[in-house]
């Protein structure tokens, strides 16, 4: 029979698939001997059973009530008793952390009679119906779907009258009356009053955290995430201890190191009189875990102790959350700790030289997209920009846009391709869509725990929070400064996270300091030497472990040279057609219309020194290393007089009685002629290159002819010509034969080989490598067509339906899609190496720098992939973590 509870005595870290990543922590600490409070997880198949059917598994009830009577007898109290009630609380914790997306109840237990004997017990009247007060405020909003603001409304408005702004200086009979007036929302908002049975909360509050795995926030978070829908969440049922009792109890939450840099240190929030949630909410600014010394030295002395032993134990940075009551520290969480791109970097090596890991385990604490984060710019010199203010620097990074105060309004705007930095006083979970929309987060409440920095530094946005001498009014959409001024909607705010500092007006940013090092623009003694060795040191480790070799898609010397530097083994892909444009189009016009040989000569002997010189600058960039030269691939549209314009100039001419010259009738009859309805799928690639005579010949000559001069100069130029679009074995059967030819008459040889972008290339991959020496995946192209997708429309028209369909998790042009397009990668190696054993096999699509698509690259066996210059290092480090970890396809 399943069992879906367990007591945390009974289960450990490893059972996150069952209990979740909180309950299997609580279980972990509890076996090591660490104070937790005692309780039990209801398990993530429970949770699956009760998505699947809309009721709970039949014997869950018995269960919960064995593990409840279990708790009573170990607490020696009863739930919800009048004289001496037991208190749980009921939180989710799903197998990946999502922090805040769900749902959790405090206080289940209380009601109008256990309220007095909690008071009694407590000896401290204020903080039963302070606790009562908590009860009913959330489970009125998160079980029975209360709108939250008319419980912080009635709040606001007790403080006005007390006169206060703080939560604390309401006293007994204000909440006494708050309860009451909670208690009326409750009826008047649901019809039905407040629940009172103990068990009735229990259990409402166990589906409620179940409803919630699938409500708007967190099925936004997974997408945003990739965490897979069909998880579920195990529900943790937790004997109460109460941060909120008096003033030597608080709640915190603690870092073992700084998750924003990595540094080593005491990092923390800490509040008193408090409950953990008013910690992650930001509702009242905290105080630093440092503070707590003098509070309360023996917790703090403890505390630390704790910290350093979890993070000895998961031999990584932990995030721990604490209560203390009354003097005794109690753990309420634990699990690694989610940090940014710098810190990643910095951990990890940290803990190889601290000899908890290996260099191995290090790579794979790192990932291809945190190094795609810290290539991205920073704040350059902001001396003449006007600082507002300086707040909590939560989530590095540099963010210009447009000051909103709205979550729809962040969304709106950037939907029509507008920079925001959402700001507001402070963030909560339904802000999940603004914020991913946003440039960054400015919130003037909250610390480096709240809501607003744990989910910008988990998605890599840019957040200062708790910037207090902001006055933010949401309603007003503007921002009060001290000084009188204001900030109104749709001013530009430049926020660094980093710093803390908050600008007026655009702040220019400066290059990644990682971008510099593999530029060689660097100092000897730089700010960020920790930063960039750590960087340094993982990437070639990956590069001793990977077998994927990685090359560039560059076009220019320039970007070759750029390739180089970031380390790139070739060029994977060299796309000739923007070779034709610009003042040479006239010359590809001209051969595309001519009507007779000499005229097709004469612009083909114009092309011919322009395309040698190109070819000479990128083979010299890249001496001694392959680079695979595209044949020409665009549309054939691309190169002539656009249609529409060309025939409304004849037009008005006509119309006019003007003369029309017998050239432009003659071009219009052409364009007519060649025009077409779909030019993605028409007279482009191999197709042109058969059409147009000489048109391939003169780029075989030309890279042949650059080739042999570079040899002549006692380089090592190795080319290699690769025709697009291929379909069938016979159409590359005739561009081999002619490009044999002319490196034959040249003297130079070159591997020739084709994309693979056509599906029934893929599936007739066996007769291609009949006359392909290689294969390289146009992953684009191949998308598109195994969809029957186009590109330039879908992602714009319904793509984010998709999305919220759950059609796909992810674009499958940003990550490859390895159920289809995927399977015909994978036919087309095993075909293919199956005629030609030594096929050499690459891909030069975008997801060639695609973290997630490089490790199904690698499982699959290609050769190598390519990417744009400044995706290499982040190729370099997925190779060898792929290599490392086989294609576990998670690379989160």
């Amino acid at each position: 029979m399943t069992k879906y509870v367990y007591d945390f005595a009974e289960g450990n870290k490893d059972m996150k698939d069952l209990l979740g990543g909180k309950g299997a922590n609580l279980s972990e600490m509890t076996l090591i001997g660490l104070p937790v409070p005692p309780g039990f997880v209801i398990t993530t198949e429970a949770c699956q059973t009760y998505l699947a059917t809309g009721d709970v598994p039949d014997e869950l009830a018995a269960e919960v009530t064995e593990h409840l009577q279990a708790l009573e007898a170990q607490m020696g109290k009863r739930l919800g008793d009048a004289d001496d009630p037991l208190l749980v609380s009921v939180r989710s914790g799903a197998k990946f952390s999502m922090p805040g997306m769900m749902d959790t109840v405090l206080n289940i237990g209380l009601n109008d009679q256990s309220v007095e004997g909690l008071a009694k017990q407590s000896g401290n009247q204020r903080f039963a119906w302070d606790s009562y007060r908590r009860l009913v405020q959330m489970f009125g909003k998160t079980v029975l779907g209360v709108d939250g603001d008319l419980f912080e409304h009635a709040i606001d408005a007790a403080k006005d009258a007390k006169g206060t702004e703080d939560d604390l200086d309401l006293g007994e009979a204000d909440l006494r009356a708050l309860v009451e007036q909670f208690k009326g929302i409750v009826q008047s908002e649901t019809g039905s009053p407040f629940p009172q049975e103990p068990r009735a909360q229990m259990d409402f509050a166990v589906k409620a955290v179940f409803d919630s795995w699938n409500g708007d926030r967190a099925r936004l978070y997974r997408r945003q995430e990739r965490i897979p829908a069909d998880l579920g969440t195990a529900v943790n049922v937790c004997s109460m201890v109460f941060g909120n009792m008096s003033m030597d109890s608080g709640t915190g939450v603690a870092f073992t190191r700084d998750p924003g840099s990595g540094s080593q240190g005491i990092y923390g929030d800490y509040l008193q009189n408090a409950q953990g949630e008013d910690v992650v909410a930001g509702i009242r600014n905290t105080l630093p875990l440092q503070d707590l010394e003098g509070l309360d030295k023996a917790s703090y002395d403890e505390l630390l102790g704790i910290m350093a032993t979890l993070e000895h134990h998961y031999r990584d940075l932990c995030d721990i959350e604490f209560t203390i009551e009354r003097g005794k520290l109690w753990m309420l969480q634990t699990r690694v700790g989610k940090r940014t791109a710098g810190a990643a970097f910095r951990i990890a090596t940290q803990l190889v030289d601290e000899g908890l890991i290996d260099l191995d385990e290090a790579l794979g604490r790192v990932t291809g997209a945190q190094l795609a984060q810290l290539m991205f710019p920073a704040f350059g010199d902001a001396a003449s920009a006007k600082k507002l203010t300086k707040g909590m620097n939560a989530s590095p990074g540099a963010a210009v846009g447009k000051a909103v105060f709205s979550s729809e309004t962040a969304a709106e705007w950037a939907a029509r391709g507008e920079d925001v930095i959402l700001v507001r006083r402070e963030t909560n979970p339904d802000d999940l869509v603004g914020m991913i929309a946003a440039r960054g987060i400015l919130t003037s409440r909250g610390g480096k725990t709240s809501h607003a920095a744990v989910v910008a530094r988990g998605m890599g946005k840019t957040c200062v929070c708790g910037a207090e001498e902001l006055d933010v009014d949401v309603a007003a959409k503007q921002i009060r400064l001290k000084d009188g001024s204001t900030v109104e909607e749709g001013d530009v705010l430049s926020i660094d996270g980093t710093s803390g500092a908050v600008f007026l007006g655009e702040v220019p940013v400066t290059p990644s300091p990682v971008v510099q090092y593999f530029e060689g623009e660097l100092d000897d003694h730089d700010d960020h030497d920790d930063l960039v060795a750590a960087v340094d040191r993982l990437v070639q480790h990956a590069d001793g472990a990977r077998r994927l070799a990685v090359r560039a898609n560059a076009d220019t010397p320039e970007d070759a040279q750029r390739a180089r530097r970031f380390g790139a083994a070739g060029i994977g892909l060299c796309r000739t057609e923007h070779m034709f444009l610009g003042d040479r189009r006239q010359l590809v016009e001209t051969l595309v219309l001519a009507e007779g040989p000499d005229e097709q000569e004469a612009a083909l002997a114009a092309l011919l020194p322009l395309q040698r010189e190109d070819f000479l600058g990128i083979l010299r960039a890249m001496d001694g290393l392959p680079v695979t030269v595209r044949l020409i691939d665009p549309p054939l549209h691309e190169f002539l007089p656009d249609l529409t314009e060309l025939s409304v100039e004849v037009a008005v001419a006509e119309a006019t009685g003007k003369d029309v010259p017998e050239q432009q009738r003659t071009l219009l009859d052409a364009v007519r002629r060649l025009h077409e309805q779909n030019p993605m799928l028409g007279l482009r690639g191999v197709r042109l290159g058969l059409v147009i005579p000489g048109l391939f010949a003169l780029q075989v000559r030309a890279i042949a002819e650059a080739a042999k001069a570079l040899q002549e100069e006692g380089l090592d130029p190795r080319p290699e010509i690769m025709v697009p679009l291929v379909g069938a074995v016979q159409e590359l059967e005739v561009v081999r034969e002619e490009a044999e030819r002319i490196l034959a008459e040249v003297g130079v040889s070159a591997p020739i080989g084709t994309m693979i972008e056509v599906p029934r290339a893929a599936l007739t991959a066996g007769q291609i490598a009949e006359a392909a020496e290689f294969f390289s995946f146009g992953t684009n192209d191949l998308t598109q067509m195994g969809w029957g997708f186009s590109r330039d429309d879908v992602e714009a028209s319904f793509f984010s339906r998709y999305l919220d369909l759950g059609v796909f998790g992810v674009s499958p042009f940003e990550s490859l899609d390895r159920d289809g397009i995927g399977r015909l990668v994978r036919i087309a190696v095993e075909e293919g190496r199956a005629t030609r054993p030594d096929l050499h096999l690459g891909v030069c699509g975008e997801h060639g720098g695609d973290p997630d698509s490089v490790h199904f690259f690698h499982d699959a066996g290609l050769d190598y992939v390519s990417c744009s210059p400044f995706r290499v290092p982040v190729a370099r480090l997925e190779a060898g973590r792929a290599a490392l970890e086989g294609d576990s396809g998670d690379t989160r």
